[in-house]
């Protein structure tokens, strides 16, 4: 065994015994591909998952680089640490300066007929890294796995799938540099990725895919096969009317409870010949009910839908945002609210982009001079054209175009 591939064996065991131990310890957050829950009331200890996962913090020195090699600003969901861990960033980097190509890979698991505006994050990161560094993205719609974990039959998954590619496009990306595709029918037309995945289904084990997901005997066949599948997009020849034949490293921007299935790839894609694939992790966009959780399609009343009317909107915040804030208006003009534990407040970190107004916001509400209804309101206010916006771009989105983004063919 090479010593690459036996670091590679070693990283792998150490972090499936990590998985293990988040997965057992109940004073522990549960973070894991399928369910977030945290005991904290400011959510998530992300420190701790840094370290429990093995990967590294982006930190100034990165964020520095991003701005010198690209020569942008870099984007807010970066600079305020919502993506805020990393996999051989560096290396990408290092490419884009050298003038060598790389893609960007990133997914959605159709769960409802609308996507939410926590799904927002990853793509409007993609959308910016696309524009940054024009370059080709992919993105995998794993219409099987939601059969597969959900209540749902094939035939429904699949037409979420559709209705959700139409909010991804709705996102703004290019039309020429971007491919979407859906497990359910890409698989069957294009032996190249089934190919892909059953070399990597050749070099995991049962036992590593129950360290590392959790699996145990009662599980079926399916979901114990399926982290091949989300795997093998990071191999770029499964994309042959894109790539060719160019083993072609990618970039994946995702929640981090998506990467035990990247890690999982990183061991296997050296043993293939591929450059293991390089990941930014975001945080979770947190429920409406605080941030124990993460926002769900599977709870309307945790979820904010991005086909949601302003009448909905103002509703779901209104009545079910966990508030920061005092019991009664004298308390809270006295003692002042807590941003941290404000889902108002927190929401406003990820779609207010002037920092300035956002530390005048901080410091008004922590003072007590802005209640929480008026917090609610500044959200209101700020949410709304985001959703209209994106109903109306998605109303003219037709099914030529949906079409035109889903068929194979290269890209820019």
């Amino acid at each position: 065994m090479s010593g690459e591939v036996a670091n590679n064996v070693q990283d792998l065991s150490i972090q499936e015994n990590h998985i293990k131990k988040s997965i057992h310890k109940e004073d522990d957050d549960h973070v894991d591909p399928w369910n977030v829950v945290s005991k904290s009331d400011t959510g998530v200890d992300y420190d701790k998952l840094i370290l429990k996962f093995g990967s590294s913090k982006i930190d100034d020195e990165l964020l520095a680089r991003f701005e010198k090699v690209t020569g942008k600003p870099v984007h807010h969901l970066l600079r305020r640490g919502f993506f805020f861990s990393h996999r051989d960033m560096h290396s990408i980097l290092t490419r884009y300066e050298q003038g060598k190509p790389f893609y960007l890979y990133t997914g959605r698991g159709p769960s409802s007929s609308s996507m939410h505006l926590g799904h927002l994050i990853p793509f409007t990161l993609c959308k910016w890294l696309q524009d940054v560094f024009n370059c080709p993205l992919v993105i995998q719609l794993t219409d099987d796995e939601k059969t597969l974990w959900k209540e749902l039959t094939v035939e429904e998954a699949y037409k979420m799938g559709l209705e959700n590619a139409k909010d991804i496009i709705a996102c703004g990306f290019d039309v020429n540099k971007t491919f979407i595709f859906s497990d359910f029918t890409y698989i069957g037309q294009r032996p190249e990725f089934y190919r892909n995945m059953i070399r990597i289904q050749k070099c995991v084990t049962f036992n590593q895919v129950k360290g590392i997901f959790g699996f145990d005997d009662s599980t079926v066949i399916g979901k114990i096969a399926f982290p091949a599948v989300q795997a093998t997009p990071a191999l770029s020849t499964s994309f042959p009317d894109t790539f060719g034949t160019k083993k072609i490293p990618c970039l994946i921007p995702c929640a981090i409870d998506q990467d035990p299935y990247f890690r999982m790839t990183r061991d296997v894609c050296p043993r293939l010949g591929f450059d293991k694939p390089a990941l930014l992790h975001s945080k979770f966009f947190p429920a409406l009910q605080g941030a124990k959780t993460k926002m769900s399609a599977s709870e309307a009343n945790s979820t904010i839908f991005m086909s949601d009317t302003p009448k909905q909107l103002k509703n779901k915040i209104n009545k079910h945002a966990f508030s920061g804030g005092q019991t009664t208006v004298e308390e809270h003009r006295e003692l002042g609210g807590n941003c941290d534990l404000d889902i108002s407040f927190q929401y406003l970190r990820f779609f207010l982009e002037d920092d300035e107004k956002l530390e005048e916001i901080r410091r008004n509400y922590t003072s007590g001079q802005l209640l929480t209804g008026e917090l609610k309101k500044i959200l209101i206010d700020i949410l709304t054209p985001v959703l209209t916006s994106h109903q109306e771009i998605r109303s003219k989105i037709t099914e030529e175009t949906l079409q035109t983004f889903m068929t194979p063919r290269k890209l820019c």
